[in-house]
């Protein structure tokens, strides 16, 4: 099991940010929802709601949200490790490779709102790369989920280290979350920053204060 550290003054800036350990997540191979179906339970709740499913305003209420639903959570049939197995190639690099400002979009598990927010995720290669596009696609792949910020953010870290075998890898994710902005503590500006890291982010103060310089470089 890897240990993570949180980096210094740099990260601790960006709101109190958290580390976990955890197992990369497989798809589970289920099918698709079936809309129909998920439709009808959905009419049900709008019902229980006081509201008139079947209103004008509300007939295909059901369906969109059905469909929205199935996108929204389609990374259980996405296999991050083959999404980076796929383009894997050898060259003469061993600095870091930064992918800064991935847009990431989630659903929290624990109330079914959005949390939206910025992936950076890093990695320094022994000696396989990866397709730049594929970073914001294993990000993708986790982030269409119900999620923790937390897991999410360790099982980017986590598919990386498996599947490249770097040097390193560091994963920072910064979001806000519709669940406490829009209820409970309503805090609109609270922004939350979680970091995952392993190998040479851990071991050498000065690959992950570069982290945090690039990061931070707007």
């Amino acid at each position: 099991m890897k240990h993570q550290e949180t980096p210094p003054n740099t990260l601790a800036q960006m709101g109190n940010p958290t580390t976990l350990n955890s197992t990369i997540a497989e798809p589970d191979g289920r099918a698709e929802p079936p809309i129909e179906v998920l439709g009808e339970h959905i009419s049900e709740v709008l019902h229980l709601l006081g509201e008139d499913p079947e209103r004008v305003g509300l007939l295909r209420t059901p369906e969109r949200v059905a469909r929205s639903l199935a996108f929204l959570t389609q990374g259980y049939n996405i296999d991050a490790k083959a999404i980076l197995e796929s383009a894997i190639f050898e060259e003469e690099y061993s600095e870091m490779i930064l992918v800064r400002d991935i847009d990431v979009f989630s659903l929290c598990e624990h109330h079914m709102l959005p949390f939206v927010g910025k992936a950076h995720v890093a990695y320094i290669a022994q000696s396989h790369l990866v397709g730049l596009s594929k970073i914001p696609r294993v990000v993708d792949a986790f982030a269409r989920r119900l999620q923790v910020q937390e897991r999410l953010t360790v099982q980017i870290r986590d598919v990386i280290d498996e599947v490249l075998q770097p040097l390193g890898t560091a994963v920072v994710i910064e979001a806000t979350h519709l669940c406490m902005a829009m209820r409970g503590v309503q805090k609109q500006n609270a922004i939350t920053a979680t970091s995952a890291m392993s190998g040479i982010f851990l071991s050498r103060g000065t690959a992950r204060a570069e982290f945090m310089r690039l990061v931070n470089t707007k």
